[in-house]
């Protein structure tokens, strides 16, 4: 009874150490890195840059889609980009939709929304009437600077099909 006793206290000690102070995915310096980095990303996207979107994601990059699947490696997310993407249509993230969380030693996980339209008439892009689509992100932080590895693309909803 006396060992339960002693460990018990000891890891009613270490508890506070244990504990993480509360994040705040909303703002802070990571936010603001990774913030920097989906509007790179999402810039190039929408000019289809292909060399800036394949400098910033990983070789070996997972891009797991609702509707298409799984895309594995960095030729065929800008294969698909090229194909399916380039002209035809723009993104816009959903403001103050997006949060930024850190995982210990690899980097970053970045949840939003982002709202689809023509490429033709960007400014139709509308969160309360586009289409809208929930996504989730993993940042690896390398020594060559931030990398996209893996990305969740769900809950796809065209804007016809939105509840108003």
């Amino acid at each position: 009874m006396k060992s339960i006793t002693v460990v018990v206290s000891i890891l009613l000690m270490a508890a506070p150490v244990l504990a993480q102070p509360a994040i705040d995915p909303k703002s802070g310096p990571l936010f603001d890195t990774i913030a920097a980095q989906d509007k790179r990303l999402f810039d190039a996207y929408n000019s289809c840059d292909l060399n800036t979107l394949a400098g910033m994601v990983s070789e070996d990059l997972e891009f797991y889609h609702d509707q298409t699947g799984l895309a594995r490696g960095r030729t065929a997310f800008i294969d698909a980009i090229k194909t399916n993407i380039c002209g035809k249509t723009h993104r816009m993230l959903v403001p103050g939709s997006l949060e930024i969380y850190p995982l210990k030693t690899y980097g970053a996980v970045e949840i939003g929304d982002h709202v689809f339209c023509s490429a033709q008439h960007p400014s139709d892009c509308d969160p309360a009437k586009s289409g809208m689509a929930k996504f989730t992100m993993l940042w690896r932080q390398t020594s060559a600077g931030w990398k996209l590895t893996r990305v969740i693309s769900y809950d796809h909803v065209s804007g016809s099909a939105r509840k108003n």
